[in-house]
């Protein structure tokens, strides 16, 4: 079977090496196999995301050498697919409505001494879990507004056993409790990073899921929501993640330096590439 993996950058701000490392990773991975590569533009956060971004960063793949099948899937075109996976796992009495806001969380927590700590540090205490139908049904038409967290127990418990593999790390047990009870879809985003992609990458047959070791973790959620949502399992390939001098990773939010800006100091592909090191 071919490979087909995909570079899904959020455009939110401009491009810069570390992107370049991945999408170069991604092209190369598909073409070793004579695969195809995807482009998808991972935009649900619209408060953040912006079409000049998407302009930029399809003009820096190009001048990068990378072409890609198209159309270009942008998620924000998708959300009925979103839409369509949160239903199926309502239907499955797997999600509830949480009221919570972050001040609330951090509120119990604090008062309970302190709570156990995830990925992305402390876990939801679960505060909405246990609310009766017609409480939650109270709220929702006071106009209370809301996410959607998944009951990871029930959940687990649903879906069974699960495992997937990295091929740098080999078969790893999913564990996506470590999370505790994610959230899938709020008011504003009608639908998580964790959802979106997992969605995004069986509608687009990826068999080979590129990305940096920072969402290796990640990983343990999508895995639980292909076995739910009964959706195909790709392999994953985490890559190492490029650091600045003082061994920070690169990222959008600290400036790191675009390759817009390297493109007009007057440096070329060749020398991004020799910057970056072998894919």
């Amino acid at each position: 079977m071919p490979i087909v993996t995909r570079f899904a950058p959020s455009p939110s701000g401009e491009l810069h090496l570390g992107h370049a490392f991945s999408a170069l990773f991604a092209a190369g991975e598909a073409a070793k196999g004579g695969g195809r590569f995807l482009v998808r533009i991972e935009d649900i956060d619209t408060s953040r995301c912006r079409d000049v971004y998407v302009a930029g960063l399809l003009e820096d793949l190009a001048w990068l050498g990378l072409s890609w099948e198209q159309p270009v899937r942008r998620q924000s075109d998708h959300w009925d697919d979103y839409g369509a996976a949160l239903s199926r796992l309502d239907r499955m009495g797997l999600l509830y409505p949480c009221f919570c806001t972050r001040a609330d969380i951090a509120r119990e927590i604090a008062q309970a001494g302190g709570a156990p700590q995830g990925p992305d540090g402390p876990r939801y205490p679960g505060l909405c879990r246990s609310l009766s139908v017609a409480e939650r049904e109270d709220r929702i038409a006071a106009g209370q507004p809301y996410a959607l967290r998944i009951d990871m127990d029930k959940a687990m418990a649903m879906a069974g056993p699960l495992t997937w593999t990295d091929r740098r790390e080999g078969v790893i047990r999913a564990t996506p409790d470590l999370f505790g009870d994610v959230v899938l879809a709020r008011k504003d985003v009608p639908a998580s990073y964790h959802l979106a992609v997992t969605v995004d990458d069986a509608l687009q047959d990826v068999t080979l899921v590129t990305r940096g070791r920072d969402l290796f973790a990640a990983t343990h959620i999508h895995r639980l929501l292909q076995a739910l949502l009964e959706l195909p399992v790709p392999e994953w390939h985490h890559h190492r993640l490029l650091t600045d001098a003082s061994g920070r990773r690169l990222a959008k939010r600290d400036r790191a330096t675009s390759l817009s800006s390297l493109r007009r100091s007057g440096l070329g592909p060749d020398d991004v590439r020799a910057m970056i090191g072998p894919c």
